[in-house]
């Protein structure tokens, strides 16, 4: 019996997430978009900038977001890397207060302002209650996040039809399989002001509608890798602990099995 690490929720090896920064109004735009694909993603806000010129207001955020999720990225948008400790605390933390008063459920991600941090950033956030923060360094892969803390996209939007291809070909045979996430970020404004907003409806309507993906958001892209993680296996393999509350799946000599939250299940007898 072998088992493989290699299935996110529903049995499925692929997963996709966008991530959009500021909160300006154009996410309207955006997110009618992907609630006519069915494609989902996370929203990076600055409370601080509610209703100023160009930004939505406090008063549609949870409305207009239901179905993805708020995330933080900071108050006012400083170069955190720059400012001391105890404004980096309240920048987040801040921030994290005002959203959750507006959604109703704990913030627990952000990205970078700017995209720009330090070590010393980083090392910050988990006592601020942040479990990931996307940075702007695209990778170009499909790869799993090592430190969620430096979350790499797999591209920005300007590039993201070039990996769609890529992404929806099954990959060759291999000895092991690995799960296979796509990330887009961006902004947008940049829709508007490159007078493109073709090209999300084109690549939505791409990768939409797909029985192999997961079409999900940030937080819960971590939550599963995170429930991944806590399984709680015998020496020789047969059985299994979930400890967590949520389900996850594995293969097992190569059929997906799921493990519901909190159960015990025998992969194998003797």
């Amino acid at each position: 019996m072998r088992v493989q690490f290699d299935r996110f929720p529903g049995g499925r090896t692929k997963a996709l997430t966008l991530s959009y920064d500021d909160g300006v109004t154009h996410d309207r735009r955006l997110v009618d978009i992907l609630n006519q694909y069915g494609v989902r993603g996370t929203f990076h806000l600055n409370s601080g900038s509610f209703g100023n010129p160009g930004y939505i207001t406090r008063e549609e955020v949870k409305a207009l977001y239901t179905g993805h999720e708020v995330s933080a990225h900071s108050v006012t948008h400083p170069f955190l890397e720059l400012i001391p400790k105890e404004r980096i605390v309240m920048e987040i933390m801040e921030d994290r207060r005002s959203l959750e008063q507006i959604v109703g459920y704990p913030v627990r991600g952000m990205s970078y302002p700017f995209g720009t941090y330090n070590q010393s950033v980083v090392d910050t956030l988990p006592a601020l209650g942040i479990r990931y923060a996307r940075t702007v360094n695209s990778h170009g892969t499909f790869a799993i996040p090592e430190n969620p803390l430096l979350w790499n996209p797999t591209c920005h939007h300007k590039t993201m039809q070039q990996h769609v291809e890529a992404f929806l070909n099954p990959a060759e045979k291999q000895w092991a399989v690995r799960m296979e996430l796509f990330y887009v970020w961006g902004h947008s404004y940049e829709f508007e002001n490159d007078n493109n907003w073709e090209d999300i409806e084109i690549f939505c309507r791409s990768i939409s509608g797909n029985d192999m993906i997961w079409y999900a958001t940030n937080m819960e892209i971590i939550d599963y890798l995170d429930a991944l993680k806590q399984l709680q296996f015998s020496v020789d393999e047969s059985l299994v602990r979930n400890p967590s509350a949520q389900p996850v799946w594995v293969s097992v000599d190569g059929q997906a099995v799921k493990i519901e939250g909190g159960d015990i299940r025998i992969l194998a007898t003797n």
